[in-house]
């Protein structure tokens, strides 16, 4: 089985990448990636020389039609994996048309190529934030409406539909997958997490939006790319899967997890002028991934938080060459 995967250099692709590779002997992946800011070769140390003729990589962005065709051109294809997105809101807010461009004509383009070279299956990874924000109660749920708050969540949400599309109208085997937000080795570190593990690392102040409280459903990345496994090989054509662990937390508690973890005091918080259309609560229902995927979580959010934590102070040569960068 060959898998064509998009943005593999970035947090959550390369995770998947190394995961794959680490748990299913025959697979083999060819790594797509323009390389931008938060696609890291250095994700990937070690992969190539491994897995040998298992793995291989294409520098290419998801949105040049003509190098999506040749990298599509060299093998036959049993699925693609979309993790190629612009994904920071902040940013998004800042300059929407990059995210635009990204997220939706990207997503068209490989679509289309896929399509043209009669690829089994076309996996498309989504996020929580196309359903927008929740009030104290509820979840979402793969039936619950698209209501977008930030051009990034939008640009996602478009890619969902354009995707879902392509099944009706053209018969491919297109599942989508929507979760919550990620943590783990990796991650770039404009992302909450990480930010903050290394702000208190050197004892820098470490903002906070707003007061502190809205909500995400946290979860383990490795948790994660064992659900896009379930969705490639068990989703049923033209459904969404909502991906959370339960792990819901507070942002300001994660903060003083990660504080307390480190050793560090919270007089090093920082509160913030709130982001724009900044969304108070995630909480997202995965019963139907457990019910038709058979997949469950496996990692406890407080744990897994904590050897993130540790992850970052073993690596610092990794997060600190990307900082100089």
């Amino acid at each position: 089985m060959r898998l064509l995967v998009t943005g593999g250099c970035g947090f959550i692709g390369s995770n998947f990448i190394r995961y794959v590779l680490e748990h299913y002997g025959p697979a083999m992946i060819t790594n797509v990636d323009a390389l931008t800011y938060a696609g890291n070769p250095a994700n990937l140390d070690g992969v190539a020389a491994s897995f040998g003729e298992r793995y291989e990589f294409v520098h290419a962005d998801i949105c040049d039609a003509a190098k999506i065709e040749a990298a599509l051109a060299r093998h036959q294809y049993f699925a693609v994996i979309n993790f190629a997105a612009e994904s920071h809101v902040d940013r998004s807010i800042d300059a929407p048309g990059d995210f635009i461009h990204t997220n939706v004509v990207g997503t068209s383009t490989l679509l289309n190529a896929a399509r043209r070279h009669k690829v089994r299956r076309f996996v498309q990874i989504s996020t929580d934030e196309v359903y927008g924000s929740l009030g104290e109660e509820g979840r979402f749920t793969e039936t619950s409406p698209l209501e977008p708050s930030s051009p990034y969540s939008a640009s996602k949400a478009s890619a969902d539909l354009l995707a879902l599309a392509f099944h009706h109208t053209y018969g491919m085997e297109v599942v989508i997958t929507r979760c919550s937000n990620n943590y783990g080795r990796y991650q770039f570190p404009e992302k909450l997490i990480p930010l903050m593990i290394i702000n208190a690392l050197g004892d820098q102040p470490l903002p906070v939006y707003g007061d502190g409280l809205n909500v995400r459903d946290w979860i383990h990345v490795e948790d994660h790319c064992a659900a896009i496994v379930a969705a490639l090989m068990n989703g049923q054509p033209g459904q969404v899967y909502n991906v959370g662990s339960d792990g819901e937390m507070r942002n300001i508690e994660v903060v003083k997890m990660i504080l307390g973890h480190l050793g560090k005091p919270e007089s090093l918080i920082q509160y913030v002028t709130d982001r724009l259309g900044h969304d108070r609560r995630y909480a997202i229902d995965s019963s139907k991934a457990h019910r038709e995927l058979q997949w469950k979580p496996r990692h406890q959010h407080e744990e897994g938080i904590r050897e993130t934590i540790d992850w970052y102070v073993a690596n610092r040569a990794w997060w600190q060459a990307l900082r100089q960068g």
